[in-house]
This record gives structure tokens, C-alpha cells and sequence, in this order.
């Protein structure tokens, strides 16, 4: 095992120069969800002049490549996601985005270049293991209803499921060379929600002669955060967050209606399918009750995201394994969302971060900020670790 991780570790030194490169091209030609049509031609170029097959087009722009070993065996499968953010890039690097408004902001750039840097390692050593590998490149991670939910749907596992998918993010809160794992629940589930209330406008020295719908809006979003924090068991976390609300009136107008957008998570799937009816009832209820109605839609979104408690103990420990013990941490539940729930819902999955920093906090800021960047060095840990998880029962 030792020997190979060592040639792993080689090819992912000799590699990081060009997955640098690809990194950087990528970054600089930033595709927002769906429409990656240029991303997915630059990865279908490097697979292709490496020799490995792949079916390209599904769900889209996403494509499904096959590396074969040395023999029969189980399958595996890595993941990348490949759509980027609509921010614009204030990093001023000569690799910065060149497409106005949209941004690598939540480093998927990172995440394809690294599945090509593994791509390209399993290949070199396709004679020291067996089984196959299956590599996933997806769209619209970023979107609902998720470019994982469409390449499930559209069959790029039913050739043959395979008994362990494997993905990573980068993580800007780990310094370059460390990664983290959680076992067991990792991410919330996600919704949008999306509320109309619907009132009666008028002059807004005429209150009593009209139905206020920005009243009924206030009391809507104060009583929801608070019957939610009732209905909840206290066990479970659970999120509910307004972000937008817009009423077209004026200082003296009282608009017909009023719209609300928020978010829903939480992570347990029996109380979210819950919450969903009773959010909707107390919204009727309390709209109705001050003379007005509601138009209450929810747009469900990921699951829950698990990483199977077996898998992803054997990836930590592989990981301690390939990086030393002092790279590897334990990470904490997440309220933020990913697509990778999907695969995680229907095989044994792993989903671990890459710490991104550098040494002198220049690649300090968040994802999804507009000056979020890395440290170019995790490029050699995150496609060697990848590499080197996709072999777990493989040698």
C-alpha cells in the first residue's frame, strides 16, 4: 500500500504544474449552472487525449467517464461538480475571471481540475488495480433541482451501481494540506420558499379602508420563526430564513401584495415533509384571519447529505494513511446544502473537505465571496487523495 501511495504522491507532483494550468483556464472561463458548455468541452478535450472513454451530454453538459483496471472488481465513483457563481471576481490575479458577473467562487474549478489530475494518475496506474472507476463531471450544483438529480435520472448508474462515490469541496477554513471528515449526517437538507400575500391596496393614510399586506408580511415572518422553533424537535437542527422581501408601494401607498423568498433546511426528512404542511397552514390560517390570503409554494430541494458511517471511516483513516494524522479533522454538522445528498441517498458516500489557505491568509476569504481564492498547492492533495480514496477495495 505504501508503495503506491508513493507513486501516487510522484505522479500528483509531476501533474500539479498541468492541473495548475487547467485549474487556472477554468477559473478565468467561469460557467454559470446548466450552460457549462466550454467547461465541459475542456474536460472532454483531456479525456480524451489520455485515451479514456466517456459519454458526454447527460444531463446537459455533464459527463460520465469509465478508467478500467487491471481486472474484474467493484467500482467506484468520484464526483466534480463544474458550474460557477453569478458574483463578480474582485481578486486582481492574472487568472481572474473573464467573464463579467460570473465567478469560481465556491471553487469548483478546483473540484474538476482535481478529478482530471486523479483521472489522469488512475490511468498511469490502471495496471496496479482492479475493477473500474467511474468519473462524474457535473452541471448545476449550484441550482435546483441539482445537476446530480438529473445524471441519476438520466441512468449513468445503471450499467452498475458502484459500492462507494466519493467527493470533495474545498474547505477555506483548513490550510492547504488538510482535510476533514464527518461521519453520519453532514449537510441539511434544502428549500425554497416562496410566498405571495395577497391583501387590498390603497392610500396609506387610509389604513382602514384596505388590507395591508406588509402587515400581514410582518407578522407572517415573525410567527413563522417562531412556530417553527416550537414545532422542532430541539434534537434536530432547523433553519428558516427569509432573504427577500418586496412590496412595490410607496411612503403613502399600501401595495395588493407582498413576496417573500427564504430557505427551509434541516435534517431529518420525516419532520421536513412536516414542517412543509404546517408552514403552509399557519401561513393560510394567519393571512386569513387579517383578511387577506396567501399563495404558499415550496420548491424542494436536496436531502439530507450522509456519509456512510462505514465509508467514510475507512476514507479517514486512508486519509491519515496518504497525509499524516495531523492532516486529517473532524468536521461539525453543516447547515449549508449539496447536491452530492443525491448519490449519498442511493449508494454508500463519502463527501470530505479540502483546506484551501495559505500560510500568509491571502486565500482567507469565504466561498462565495467575491475574493475567494486558494492556496494552488491543495490542487496536489486533492487529486492525489482522490486518487488514492477511488482505490479503496480496488488493490
Amino acid at each position: 500500500m505504501s508503495e503506491l501511495i508513493q507513486k501516487i504522491k510522484m505522479l500528483a507532483r509531476e501533474y500539479l504544474v498541468d492541473v495548475v494550468s487547467a485549474r487556472r483556464h477554468l477559473h478565468a472561463h467561469p460557467e454559470l449552472s446548466f450552460r457549462e458548455f466550454q467547461t465541459s468541452a475542456f474536460v472532454q478535450e483531456k479525456l480524451r487525449a489520455w485515451g479514456i472513454p466517456f459519454e458526454a451530454g447527460i444531463a446537459g453538459t455533464g459527463i460520465s467517464a469509465l478508467l478500467r483496471g487491471k481486472g474484474e472488481g467493484t467500482r467506484r465513483a468520484l464526483r466534480a461538480d463544474m458550474d460557477a457563481l453569478p458574483i463578480t471576481e474582485e481578486n486582481d490575479v492574472e487568472y481572474k475571471s473573464t467573464v463579467p458577473g460570473v465567478m469560481h467562487a465556491c471553487g469548483h474549478d478546483v473540484h474538476t481540475a482535481s478529478l482530471l489530475g486523479a483521472a489522469r494518475i488512475l490511468h498511469d496506474l490502471r495496471s496496479e488495480w482492479e475493477g473500474d472507476i467511474q468519473l462524474v463531471f457535473q452541471p448545476g450544483e449550484e441550482v435546483l433541482p441539482g445537476g446530480a438529480s438529473l445524471m441519476i435520472a438520466e441512468g449513468i448508474f445503471e450499467e452498475k451501481m458502484p459500492v462507494a462515490i466519493f467527493g470533495q469541496h474545498v474547505y477555506p477554513e483548513l490550510p492547504a494540506g488538510k482535510v476533514g471528515f464527518k461521519s453520519g449526517k453532514y449537510m441539511a437538507s434544502t428549500d425554497e420558499l416562496y410566498v405571495t400575500v395577497k391583501g387590498r391596496g390603497g392610500h396609506g393614510a387610509k389604513p382602514h379602508g384596505n388590507i395591508d399586506p406588509v402587515l400581514i408580511a410582518a407578522h407572517l415572518i415573525v410567527t413563522l420563526q417562531q412556530t417553527v422553533s416550537r414545532w422542532a424537535d430541539p434534537a434536530i437542527p432547523t433553519v428558516l430564513s427569509f432573504g427577500k422581501v418586496e412590496a412595490k408601494g410607496a411612503t403613502n401607498v399600501i401595495p395588493n401584495e407582498v413576496t417573500l423568498e427564504g430557505t427551509f433546511r434541516t435534517f431529518d426528512e420525516k419532520w421536513r415533509k412536516e414542517a412543509h404542511v404546517k408552514m403552509v397552514q399557519c401561513a393560510t390560517d394567519l393571512a386569513r384571519s387579517m383578511g387577506g390570503e396567501v399563495d404558499f409554494s415550496i420548491e424542494v430541494g436536496y436531502p439530507v447529505l450522509h456519509n456512510h458511517e462505514g465509508l467514510t471511516a475507512q476514507a479517514k483513516q486512508r486519509a491519515i494513511e496518504y497525509l499524516g494524522a495531523d492532516n486529517v479533522v473532524d468536521l461539525d454538522l453543516r447547515m449549508t446544502a449539496e447536491d452530492f445528498a443525491y448519490y449519498s441517498h442511493h449508494m454508500p458516500a463519502c463527501f470530505y473537505r479540502l483546506g484551501t489557505a495559505s500560510p500568509d491568509g491571502t486565500s482567507a476569504y469565504g466561498i462565495h465571496n467575491s475574493r475567494f481564492n486558494i492556496d494552488e498547492h491543495a490542487l496536489e492533495v486533492g487529486m492525489g487523495l482522490m486518487a488514492w480514496q477511488a482505490l479503496q477495495s480496488c488493490v
